[in-house]
This record gives C-alpha cells, sequence and structure tokens, in this order.
C-alpha cells in the first residue's frame, strides 16, 4: 500500500514549485483534493490561485491586497491547472475538455504533483509516480477504499471513552449513545472492527444509524464483561483475526502499538490513524518491539524514564530550532 502524508505533499509540492518557478501566472485547483495542492503551490510561487469554475468564470480567489487591484485574468500569459493526483486520467480529461471549448486567450497547462503509472498522459507535468494501491492521508476515510477495508471504531470514528465513563455500566452506555463523531465517511466501510463487547451492539448499532455510517457488518468481541476482556489482554490478536479471515487492503487503527501488532501478525499494512502513518511489515515488528521496550522501561522505573524522555525532547527540540535558524 502506497501512502502519502499532507506533510509529504506540502514537501513534494515544494519541490514541483522549485522545479517551475518563473512559468506560472495563475495557479487552478480541481476541486476537491486539488484544492490543497493548488493553495500549497501558489504560496511556494507567490501568484494568485482560483478553482477550474473560477477560471471559467473570470474570478480570483482572495489572495492578498496585492493582487486585488493590480492584477486581471489580462495579465496572464501562462495558467497551470493542478490536482493533487492523476490516477485513470477520468477527471483530468473532462477538466481539459471543458477549458478546451472556452478558447481562453492564455497558455494552459496541466499538472499533478502524484501519478499513477498510466496517468502521467493525461498532463503536461507530474512530480512523482505513485503506483497502486495507493491511499493518501488528505482523502483516506473518504476513498472508496473504505468498502473493503477493516475500520476501529473508537479513536477513529469517535474518541476513546475517558476512564471515568469505561465503567462497563451506566456511564458506559451513556457514552455509546451521546458521543459525538469524529468524521463521518462518505463511503460504505466494509468491516467495522472494535473490542467494544457484544453486550453493547445495540448501543452501537443505534449510534452508527443516527449519525449515517454505512457499513458491511460490525464484528465485536464475544466476552462477558470488561474484566474478562481485560484479562485476555487480545484486543489486537481480534482485530488481526478479523482482517486475516477479509481481503480487505487495508485495517485504520487508532492505537499505535496495537497497529503495529495488527500488522505483525498479519504482515498486512494498517493505517495507525492516531499518528497518521502506515505502518507496513517488517516496519512494524521494529515499531512494536520499541513501544513494548518504552513501555517496559516507564514500569521499572517512572521517574527516571520520563526525566530521560523530557531530555531528549528538549534536545530534538532544541535541533530542530538551529537547523531552521541556520
Amino acid at each position: 500500500m502506497n501512502y502519502k502524508s499532507v506533510a509529504e505533499l506540502s514537501e513534494d509540492t515544494q519541490q514541483f514549485a522549485r522545479e517551475h518557478s518563473g512559468d506560472v501566472d495563475l495557479v487552478v485547483g480541481v476541486p476537491r483534493s486539488g484544492l490543497l495542492a493548488a493553495n500549497m503551490l501558489c504560496l511556494s510561487l507567490d501568484v494568485p490561485m482560483t478553482d477550474v469554475d473560477g477560471l471559467c468564470e473570470g474570478r480570483l480567489l482572495d489572495t492578498g491586497e496585492r493582487y486585488r487591484e493590480d492584477r486581471s485574468f489580462r495579465d496572464l500569459d501562462s495558467v497551470l491547472v493542478i490536482d493533487d493526483s492523476v490516477r485513470s486520467g477520468a477527471q483530468m480529461t473532462k477538466t481539459r475538455n471543458r477549458l478546451e471549448e472556452l478558447d481562453l486567450p492564455f497558455d494552459v497547462s496541466y499538472a499533478a504533483v502524484y501519478v499513477s503509472r498510466e496517468g502521467h498522459r493525461y498532463v503536461d507535468y507530474w512530480g512523482e509516480i505513485v503506483p497502486r494501491p495507493r491511499v493518501f492521508e488528505w482523502n483516506l476515510m473518504h476513498h472508496p477504499l473504505l468498502q473493503n477495508s477493516c475500520v476501529d471504531i473508537d479513536g477513529v470514528l469517535c474518541r476513546d471513552p475517558t476512564p471515568e465513563e469505561n465503567d462497563d455500566g451506566e456511564r458506559y452506555r451513556e457514552f455509546l449513545t451521546e458521543v459525538e463523531p469524529n468524521i463521518v465517511p462518505n463511503q460504505q466501510i466494509g468491516h467495522l472492527v472494535t473490542s467494544r463487547l457484544e453486550t453493547y451492539r445495540t448501543e452501537t448499532e443505534e449510534w452508527l444509524d443516527e449519525h449515517g455510517f454505512q457499513y458491511d457488518r460490525l464484528v465485536m468481541m464475544d466476552l462477558p464483561s470488561k474484566e474478562a476482556r481485560q484479562a485476555q489482554g487480545n484486543h489486537a490478536q481480534h482485530k488481526a483475526n478479523v482482517y486475516d479471515s477479509t481481503d480487505a487492503p487495508l485495517f485504520i487503527e487508532s492505537s499505535q502499538r496495537q497497529s503495529s501488532e495488527i500488522c505483525q501478525r498479519t504482515s498486512r499494512p494498517v493505517f495507525c490513524y492516531g499518528t497518521n502513518e502506515m505502518i507496513r511489515p517488517g516496519r512494524a515488528k521494529r515499531t512494536y518491539q520499541q513501544s513494548r521496550s518504552y513501555v517496559s522501561r516507564l514500569r521499572e522505573n517512572p521517574a527516571t524514564f520520563s526525566v530521560k524522555a523530557a531530555k531528549h525532547l528538549f534536545f530534538l527540540t532544541h535541533n530542530f530550532i538551529s537547523a531552521r535558524i541556520q
């Protein structure tokens, strides 16, 4: 599973800007994700931007005082229409055909920060080839990939319960019915996989229905109580078993430790929603072992571990600031 984060998009867009500096008078973003790339690019190039409709209507987006009065479409020689990615080329071809019908009085070029192996045929410029299967941080929770993926509930679709709420009683039932969603994907989810107990299925299903979640199935833990679940301590194993039983391309999990363990047990990719990182086989083992080491050291000597962690964070911050100043 190839993955790009927003941070990587920013870096790759800046690299794209360096390679095309001075060649662009206006950046045009293809909605929706292309607007993110367009915004980053226009700031790097210090030129105005608009969206495709804005280009058709002769309308610039608000880009600061110095562009409001002394720039207009009459001043343009070169326009760059950009999307975050081009996969099949369908959207870019549709956009190109629409703009060509207008016979615009300036040069229009087409670009994407990322393209598939076949997608480069539909643009004039591109930054990087990212083969399929692939997914990006900024559209992960609205990607058709969800239709066959496994997705955790607590920590992903909603926040985790607090210790006070997680009493396996009335407070917990209140949490299940009243917690607000973090996000409601516009795609149907293939497999909701949670460590919630079967005894809370009714509350969970009613909450999902109330907030408009679409899903194929809901898999819960069939144990009698919270104490029994804690005694077994097999949250990640439960999720890994479900993941293994499907042909799902991805598991989306909130906990970094569980993400690493699920990946290690299944040898399949896991996206950690809590840290915005894709954990892949091989790396998962290192991450899991490191997290176990940190937990072990914290338990053995909490005071010493906390002091060392604070010092490590201080030096990381100091080095980062020094690098930025230089």
